[in-house]
């Protein structure tokens, strides 16, 4: 590649996990691009001012990303990185995902201060979560937990945990990794336990579309089956509409050019089986997998939709 600059900027939240991020592509760039200064640029989201509510309660799209998709926008940055699972489906005009980095595991962990697992937990513990999609499939399994809301970055979390506010919490194991928290004595959640959010462990870049040096520059960081199956999860988001009001989960799995892909929706307000479905679609070499990604993502959301799914979505946005 032909530099045409030789400094860009990087955007992300501040949070110790974003900030990683961050300087992994930052790192990954450089040694792509040795004479290439890199600089990261820490931005403040709404999500991240907003720290006393569970993020259902606040509502809205893009709660992690606007303020950075703004400071895009307007040239202030060059890029910005981003957790896909905060990542609406409605990009900005102007804006695209231009790489989508190899996916750490996107499976749940459950830490307790004991170290019990999920199913040796007793009954009336209290479990720590703001996330409706993993309460609604918790409580499907273990209805005599109590849930309570919890806010704030990883290393908070933890700390919630020791001091004795919660007998477990679940976080994603993608930023247990991360944040150097592996050896942590923990439960790792099957995918049919625990349906991850949608994009979840996978780093997103958001670019410009008509920047094409940087287009250029980071397209070696996209992982070609880590874009599929996101946007197999993305096209399942897009149908179905929801924020973070509605519990939603989907996960997509790419191996041996088969495509499997599993969804959910819950109703928050009733202890009630959960509507589950799952999709597979074996590639052809003539098949455009990108586009039959995204179609069988719709189709497994439709799918949800009628069974019950749509009443769910209609309940949940008469009460916001």
């Amino acid at each position: 590649m032909t530099m045409k600059k030789n400094r860009i900027v990087i955007g992300t939240r501040g949070s110790k996990l974003a900030l990683w991020q961050a300087h992994w592509v930052k790192e990954r760039l450089e040694s792509l691009y040795p004479s290439l200064k890199i600089e990261i640029e820490k931005i403040k989201t709404t999500g991240d001012k907003i720290l006393d509510a569970p993020l259902a309660k606040i509502g809205g799209k893009g709660l992690f990303v606007k303020e950075i998709e703004e400071a895009l926008l307007g040239g202030r940055i060059d890029l910005a990185v981003h957790s896909m699972k905060d990542v609406p489906t409605e990009i900005p005009s102007g804006l695209h995902i231009s790489a989508i980095c190899e996916r750490e595991d996107p499976r749940d962990v459950l830490i307790s201060k004991k170290g019990e697992s999920l199913k040796e937990l007793l009954d009336g513990s209290v479990v720590g979560t703001s996330s409706l999609r993993r309460t609604v499939q918790i409580k499907n399994m273990r209805k005599d937990l109590v849930i309570k809301p919890l806010r704030g970055n990883v290393d908070t979390r933890i700390r919630k945990l020791k001091e004795g506010e919660f007998h477990a919490i679940i976080l994603a194991l993608a930023g247990i990794k991360r944040m150097g928290y592996e050896n942590i004595s923990k439960d790792i959640l099957s995918i049919d336990e625990m349906i991850p959010a949608i994009g979840q462990g996978a780093i997103g870049i958001e670019t410009r579309s008509d920047d094409y040096f940087i287009n250029d520059l980071v397209n070696p960081l996209n992982h070609w089956e880590t874009q599929v199956c996101v946007y197999a999860e993305r096209a399942f988001l897009s149908v179905m509409g929801g924020g973070c009001q509605v519990p939603l989960a989907c996960h997509a799995k790419l191996e041996d050019n088969v495509l499997k892909i599993v969804g959910m929706i819950g109703d928050p307000y009733e202890n009630r089986d959960l509507i589950k479905g799952t999709r597979q679609y074996i590639f052809s070499s003539e098949s455009s997998i990108i586009e039959e990604a995204k179609r069988i993502g719709e189709e497994l959301a439709e799918d949800l939709l009628n069974r019950g799914g749509r009443v769910i979505l209609q309940k949940v946005y008469s009460k916001i």
